[in-house]
C-alpha cells in the first residue's frame, strides 16, 4: 500500500460525491428524515409516570440501522458504477494497488457516514430529546461503526451486480435479514432456536446490544466494548472479502 494514492483515491471519491447531490442527500438528510417519522409514529402514544417513551428504545436503535442501510446502498451502486464504467478496470492497469483502491473508497465513504452519524444523532437528542443513560459520544461511535459496516458490505456486494437494480436486490439477502433478527422486533430469547443461533452471527446483532448497553448504563460496559470490537473485526474481515474481488487486469 501507498499512503499517498491511497488518500488520493479517497479525495478523488469525496469530489465525485461533492458534486453529486442527490447522494449528499440521501446520505446526510434521508436518515434524519426517517428518524422524524419514528419520531412522530410514537408521538400521541400515552404512558404511565416515568415510563420511558418507545422513541428512546426504538430510536436509539434506528440511530444504528438506518446509516447501515444507507451507506450499503449508496456504496454497493457507486462501486458498481465504477465498474461498470471502466474506470475501476483503468485504475488496477496502473502501479496502484488494490489495497489503496479498496481502503481509499472505504475511507471516503466513512468520512460521509461519521458526517451521516453526527447528523443523525443531533437530530435525535437535540430535537426530539431522546433519553437514555449512556453518552451520545458512545452512541456516535456504535453508530459510525455500524455505517462502515454498510460501506464494507456494499464495497463486497457490489463485485456480485451487473447493474444498479441488481445491487439493490442484494437489500432482501443482506440487509433485511439482519433488521429482522437483530432483536429489534422480538427479543433473541424468544425466537426459536434456528433463528436465534443465526442472530447470533448477524453484525448488526452486535450493534443493538452494543446500544442496548448503551442505554442501560450511564459508563461504557465492558460488553458494549466487546460488541463494539466484534463490529470492528467483521469490518476489517469484510473488507479483505471485498479486496478479494478486485482484479488487476494486463494488457
Amino acid at each position: 500500500m501507498n499512503l499517498r494514492m491511497t488518500l488520493a483515491t479517497t479525495a478523488r471519491v469525496l469530489g465525485q460525491l461533492r458534486h453529486d447531490h442527490r447522494s449528499v442527500g440521501l446520505i446526510l438528510v434521508v436518515p434524519a428524515l426517517l428518524l422524524t417519522a419514528v419520531y412522530f409514529l410514537f408521538e400521541n402514544e400515552t404512558l404511565p409516570p416515568g415510563f420511558p417513551r418507545t422513541f428512546d428504545r426504538v430510536g436509539l436503535m434506528m440511530l444504528a440501522i438506518f446509516p447501515f442501510v444507507v451507506m450499503f446502498l449508496v456504496t454497493s451502486i457507486t462501486m458498481l458504477r465504477e465498474r461498470t464504467s471502466g474506470t475501476l478496470e483503468r485504475l488496477l492497469t496502473t502501479p496502484i494497488h488494490k489495497a489503496d483502491l479498496l481502503f481509499g473508497y472505504a475511507i471516503a465513504f466513512s468520512i460521509m457516514a461519521a458526517l451521516q452519524s453526527l447528523v443523525t444523532t443531533a437530530v435525535a437528542y437535540w430535537i426530539f430529546d431522546l433519553d437514555i443513560k449512556g453518552s451520545p459520544g458512545l452512541v456516535v461511535l456504535i453508530a459510525v461503526i455500524n455505517a462502515v459496516l454498510g460501506v464494507a458490505l456494499g464495497l463486497l456486494c457490489s463485485a456480485f451486480a451487473r447493474t444498479e437494480f441488481q445491487a439493490v436486490q442484494f437489500m432482501p439477502v443482506v440487509v433485511v435479514p439482519q433488521i429482522l433478527l437483530c432483536g429489534l422486533f422480538v427479543a433473541r430469547d424468544d425466537m426459536n432456536d434456528v433463528l436465534e443461533r443465526i442472530s447470533g452471527v448477524l453484525p448488526l446483532t452486535f450493534s443493538v446490544d452494543a446500544l442496548k448497553e448503551i442505554a442501560g448504563n450511564t459508563e461504557a460496559t465492558a460488553g458494549m466494548w466487546q460488541d463494539a470490537a466484534v463490529m470492528g473485526v467483521i469490518v476489517v474481515g469484510v473488507l479483505v472479502l471485498a479486496s478479494l474481488t478486485l482484479r488487476r487486469q494486463t494488457r
